[in-house]
């Protein structure tokens, strides 16, 4: 999506990008949603409600413009362990409901400060990994070949296959129709991704995917009469259909509250609240790098959105919910402007279940991997690549760590793995940084001046000890903490032990200190103000010299 200078204010204006935005995220949804409750081992309708419930009510409550919220894939393990160790789904509904009070807590407590200490690097890499896992998961899809369900994001499999090998036995079960489907669709969509085509306003009112899924389902029905192209249920969209109003409220699901002091429950409601919260956070700061107007989402209103979703999603019967990364990108680049396209797409899977799950049945989950192809493409551009090896090893390599650790394992794991190499990057430029000193450069008789910032702290440790260590013998050195306010209490003894080392390397040091405010009637300072002399002697500056 093309930046604009300024986000018009009128509804309208932007309403005619956000419906139509809603409408492919309501199309990607429905399969993950469904996907991932089978994933999980709950019931499938369970994916709806979390669907329906991340839309509308999350969406409605978070500051965040253009994020998309549901059931996710980095849940499902969780979630399935859970209901097996919890012997029921009822009981495990009720950890739902208490991690969504948690989230809740975590909200008011300001813990959505957090996000803000994920490195760029990291960010931009979970990004291009997911992009990349995308695709890789749907190629077997785009095959007709649908043993993985839709919206897998781990390299292992409950099967016990993997992302590659699926690769290799899709091989051995292509289904033409299937194939076909899929190349129409992708042809379809890059034919509306040409500039011609989006000058044109009814293209840019009707979206490339929305086309997409009608070609797919016209091509299902033309193949249904055929032995070699017809299509089978598995590689159709599935949602339980319910046969009147009473059916349809009866797939909803209550908690067992009796188990509310059970401490199997609480152990679940807290792994959930800080899994859920650390996903939310991270697509939270992904999304916002997306946003072509720049807006910066508040992340403790988002833990509190997220939490009520997740306590209003446990009493009705729902999975958990986060923001989810593959929704809220594919909002972007369908164009959607403002939060009315997330609860749009919540209404729409809402009515569309109740009124016209027989139409959803017949979109085959082709066409919707031809939609997720371009989704993973666009977060994967080769041009990013090139502009994170541009600015240099210390962004590249976390960059290149989290890709490819999201693709072997999983996207927490991935994440993790690109921090430890983000902040390896950032100790070692601490320890490179600066105050360096060249014996070789130096030019005897000029002193030495080392500047200490406002804060000091551990990171500044290994630093400050090379420059100490590296001055030499019979030179002036001036350590300057006139400025220093805060300082960590290892860099502190460092300086103290240096004090005594300059005595014995014949060392001319003078330490300026500042007073701590708020102390006037009886000052304690960070250090003394000291002059070592040449020959060993040392005196206290008189205080008022160096008073700040």
């Amino acid at each position: 999506m093309k930046q604009q200078d300024q986000l018009p204010t009128g509804i309208l204006q932007n309403l005619k990008h956000d419906f139509p935005a809603s409408i492919v995220v309501f199309l990607v949804a429905v399969p993950l949603c469904l996907g991932i409750a089978l994933a999980s081992g709950a019931p499938l309708f369970s994916g709806i409600i979390a669907g329906i419930v991340g839309g509308i009510v999350v969406g409605a409550l978070s500051g965040s413009q253009l994020g998309v919220s549901g059931p996710a894939a980095g849940l499902a393990v969780i979630v399935l362990t859970a209901i097996q160790d919890l012997g029921s789904f009822q009981v495990f509904l009720m950890a739902v409901v208490i991690a969504g009070v948690l989230q809740v807590a975590l909200g008011y407590a300001k813990a959505g400060i957090i996000g803000y200490y994920f490195p760029s690097s990291v960010i931009k890499g979970m990004l291009s990994g997911i992009g990349i896992i995308i695709v890789l998961k749907q190629i077997p899809h785009a095959f007709g070949y649908d043993k993985d369900y839709e919206g897998s994001v781990t390299f292992s499999q409950p099967d016990g296959h993997n992302t590659l090998s699926e690769l290799y036995y899709m091989l051995e079960a292509i289904t033409p129709g299937a194939l076909i489907i899929t190349a129409v669709c992708l042809a379809i969509l890059i034919l509306w991704e040409q500039s011609f085509m989006k000058r044109q306003k009814v293209f840019q009112l009707i979206q490339g995917p929305l086309v997409a899924v009608i070609a797919g389902i016209v091509l299902n029905m033309v193949f249904s009469s055929s032995d070699t192209l017809s299509l089978s249920a598995e590689h159709l969209v599935t949602i339980p259909v319910a046969g009147s109003f009473s059916g349809f409220l009866g797939q909803f699901t209550f908690p067992d509250f009796s188990q509310i002091g059970n401490g199997a429950v609480w152990v679940t409601g807290v792994t959930i609240a800080i899994v859920a919260s650390l996903e939310t956070l991270l697509c939270l700061e992904a999304t916002d790098k997306l946003d072509p107007y720049k807006r910066v989402a508040p992340a403790n209103r988002e833990l509190k959105a997220q939490g009520v979703g997740n306590l209003l999603s446990g009493l009705i019967g729902g999975l958990p919910v986060t923001q989810v990364i593959v929704r809220s990108s594919t909002n972007i680049q369908s164009g959607g402007r403002t939060k009315a396209s997330a609860i749009l797409h919540g209404f729409l899977l809402l009515l569309s279940v109740m009124a016209i799950p027989f139409v959803l049945n017949l979109i085959p989950l082709a066409s919707l991997a031809a939609i997720l192809f371009l989704v993973g493409y666009k977060l994967a551009k080769p041009a990013l690549f090139k502009q994170m090896y541009k600015l240099g090893w210390s962004q590249f390599v976390p960059f290149m760590v989290t890709i490819i650790g999201i693709v072997l394992t999983d996207l927490l794991m991935g994440i993790g793995m690109g921090m430890a190499v983000a902040i390896f990057y950032i100790l070692r430029n601490n320890y490179k940084k600066p105050y360096f000193f060249d014996a070789e450069k130096h030019v005897e008789g000029e002193p030495i001046r080392i500047e200490l910032a406002e804060d000091v702290t551990f990171l500044n440790k290994a630093d400050i000890l090379q420059t100490l260590n590296h001055l030499p013998s019979n030179s002036t050195v001036i350590i300057d903490a006139s400025k220093t306010i805060n300082i960590d209490e290892d860099v502190r003894e460092i300086i103290l032990d240096f004090k005594e080392a300059a005595k014995l390397k014949n060392i001319d040091l003078t330490i300026v200190s500042r007073r701590q405010k708020g102390m006037p009637e009886s000052p304690v300072k960070l250090f003394e103000d000291t002059v070592i002399n040449g020959n060993g002697s040392d005196k206290v500056k008189d205080d008022a010299s160096t008073m700040n």
